[in-house]
């Protein structure tokens, strides 16, 4: 996945929109386009990329700084945001369209009932109405909050938590009903470690100084909760520490990020009375039965020993720590839905300690992000009417093209792979699927129950909508059409088991540049390199390697081969472990592997096919820049942003994903044309040592 956003993160149609007149939409009162919110916008600059660039800063010594740092240098980052970025930027515009569609649906009185006007309205209506949120207050989630107090003991709590997998919480363990690694075309349960409140397993032990504060201020908000939901202030505050211990021994028990990074390791299928052996306390049978899969005889265990030690946990914890902890987790997961105290205690801490935003965030922009959530796929047959064109996608699905093609002429010349093995990664290189701006086919969501009646009774609709939909789809065949995002996501996916990078309208748009008026050097950059090249080589990455062509996980690579490739990422590892965005804290080298790789083979990919366009070969400057510069300038253009140190902590200990800065700088260091575009000479910031570069694809 190429963006470290929120979940379904949103970009505007930019300046696209302005010139799409053939498709129009339907249900604006007094012919207005949906467009109208754009006719005040300011005119953009002449030169996009140049506009943002720190004179004052040599590219050698950061190119990052010098790309983007006049942009950052006058974009402070709201106090209702922990980061600044384009994904933000493209986010605004989205913003007022959607909100645009959204008040006018909720004024339609005429739309029929179960038609996507009128659901997009019921939602609307009952979410931007605080006062209605005051008066519903904790009803909506009262049947679950009454079998929580009746839990007397381990049994009934794991029944508990069952039915809180339906609605979304994800309590205890993670489950999910998917595609078997290693039978692609085979649906089945998978159960994986989970349950923490923390964001990942390395804050409940890593000794930095704001890690150490956010662990000390988890119980205290864990109490505050509590307190909120009737609990006496004193107990309540006891009941915090005793739900950290909990998770403590959970976090004890799970695997560190990148040790989930192996396939294999990760990977154990057993039949139920087997895991039973493991776990005689959790009975998986009543649970796959109450998830109506009684049809299914095993699951596969991503980490059989965290389930293990999950079992003994709970035979060895009172049933007020299980009540508590249970009741967190129902709390915190819909507090955004919920009256005013509760949606601003979980923004203090998730929020202001752990990302670093002092406001929130306009309450109508919380219930667009709600309502992306709920029923984005809806939303996305408006946005894709409006914003993205047949010849916008035509672009893009040539350059996908030209990528691949970029990527079998670097395979076929390696010098470090034997035949045997090139001749499957072409053949997997070849039968990649491309799916690109949005499905072909939309998601039927007319069983989605939308009403006016409470902004968390409609979230719990759709919680219990999406779960029954993936649970539908146990012993069908694979449906490999779907999609897992948006048309209007800023972000992008390979997807291993079907061997396909999904690439969203959204990822593909520029805020205050319209496509057409983008040159190709800054297109290969930002889109060929960070988002086709980039997932094309997920394919191919420390993860995506080990899936064959049919997308099973198998190993299709000689010996000599699979040490070759591992010994070269090697010196990606240690490049990338030897950066220190914060005094004590440095990149995980080794979680993060598979997305550095990925960033290394966009840039050289989208170089490739760059290099093949009429605009490489004139060599015109534009605003004093090569092509070749503004090729480099349009990939760090992808990573504009900056973000609050709370935020850059927490992606350094829970993230897959470099932070943007060391996105760009990374892989620069070991392409040569980067150097001779820059002239980056030894000592220099950006200069790294031959025998240290990457040299893999």
């Amino acid at each position: 996945m190429k963006r470290p956003i929120a979940a379904l993160a949103l970009i505007a149609c930019a300046s696209a929109c302005d010139t799409v007149h053939e498709r129009p939409v339907i249900g604006r009162p007094e012919g207005r386009s949906i467009t109208a919110a754009r006719d005040a916008a300011a005119a953009p600059p002449a030169d996009l990329i140049a506009s943002h660039l720190d004179p004052a800063t040599d590219p050698a010594h950061d190119f990052f700084q010098y790309a983007n740092g006049g942009w950052i240098a006058r974009s402070p980052i709201p106090a209702s945001e922990s980061s600044w970025t384009i994904g933000h930027l493209v986010n605004e515009e989205l913003y007022r369209i959607k909100r645009e569609l959204a008040e006018q649906s909720a004024a339609d009185a005429a739309a029929p009932a179960g038609s996507d006007t009128r659901r997009i309205g019921d939602f609307w209506a009952a979410a931007i109405d605080p006062v209605q949120a005051e008066a519903v207050g904790l009803a909506p989630l009262e049947p679950w909050l009454a079998h929580i107090g009746a839990i007397d003991g381990p049994a009934a709590a794991l029944a508990v938590a069952t039915e809180l997998h339906e609605i979304g919480v994800a309590a205890f363990w993670s489950f999910h009903v998917g595609q078997d690694p290693k039978q692609s075309d085979v649906i089945a349960v998978q159960l994986y470690q989970g349950g923490l409140g923390l964001p990942e397993r390395d804050y409940y032990f890593n000794a930095e100084a704001g890690v150490a504060k956010a662990r000390t201020e988890y119980p205290r908000h864990v109490g505050r909760m509590l307190a909120l939901a009737g609990r006496d202030a004193a107990a309540a505050a006891a009941a915090g520490d005793a739900v950290l211990a909990f998770e403590l021994e959970l976090a004890r028990a799970s695997k560190p990020l990148e040790a989930l990074r192996d396939p294999h390791a990760n990977y154990h299928k057993m039949r139920l009375e087997v895991l039973r052996e493991h776990t005689p306390r959790i009975d998986w049978r009543a649970i796959l039965d109450h998830h109506g899969l009684a049809a299914a005889d095993s699951v596969i265990a991503g980490q059989p020993e965290f389930l293990q030690a999950l079992d003994t946990l709970l035979a060895k914890t009172d049933a007020a720590t299980l009540r508590d902890y249970l009741t967190y987790h129902l709390l915190r997961t819909y507090a955004p839905f919920l009256a005013a105290p509760f949606d601003d205690e979980r923004f203090a801490f998730f929020g202001k300690e752990l990302q670093g935003a002092t406001e929130q965030r306009p309450r109508w922009k919380r219930v667009l992000d709600a309502q992306e959530r709920a029923m984005g796929m809806v939303v996305g047959k408006r946005f894709v009417a409006a914003c993205f064109p047949e010849r916008t996608k035509q672009r893009y699905v040539d350059m996908v093209e030209a990528v691949r093609a970029a990527y079998r002429e670097r395979i076929e010349r390696l010098d470090w792979m034997s035949a045997a093995t090139k001749e499957k990664a072409l053949h997997k290189l070849a039968t990649m699927k491309k799916k690109v701006g949005y499905p072909d086919r939309w998601k039927d969501m007319s069983s989605l129950e939308v009403a006016r009646d409470s902004f968390c009774a409609n979230m719990i609709r759709a919680a219990r909508f999406d779960f029954a939909d993936d649970v539908a789809d146990f012993g069908k065949p694979v449906d490999r059409d779907e999609w897992e995002m948006t048309p209007q996501t800023y972000n992008a996916y390979y997807n291993p088991s079907n061997n396909e990078i999904v690439l969203p309208a959204g990822i593909f748009l520029i805020p205050g540049l319209a496509d057409d008026a983008a040159d190709d050097a800054v297109v290969y950059g930002y889109a060929g390199a960070s988002t086709i090249g980039h997932e094309i080589t997920h394919g191919f990455d420390d993860h995506g390697r080990q899936f064959d062509a049919a997308g099973n996980l198998a190993d299709w690579w000689t010996p000599a081969d699979a040490a070759q490739f591992e010994q070269r990422a090697k010196l990606m590892i240690e490049q990338f472990a030897a950066y220190e965005p914060l005094p004590g804290l440095r990149i995980n080298g080794e979680a993060t592997l598979g997305e550095n790789l990925a960033d290394l083979g966009g840039v050289l990919l989208g170089l490739d096919a760059f290099k093949k366009t009429a605009q490489y070969r004139e060599g015109k400057s534009i605003g004093g820049l090569t092509p070749l510069q503004r090729y480099f300038l349009g990939y760090a253009l992808g990573w504009l942003g900056h973000p609050r140190e709370a935020r850059l902590r927490q992606q350094l200990l829970s993230d897959v994903h470099s932070p943007f800065k060391w996105r760009v700088i990374g892989p620069m260091a070991s392409v040569p044309e980067f150097y001779a575009a820059f002239g980056v000479e030894p000592g220099e910031g950006m200069w790294l040592a031959e025998e240290k570069r990457v040299r893999i694809w």
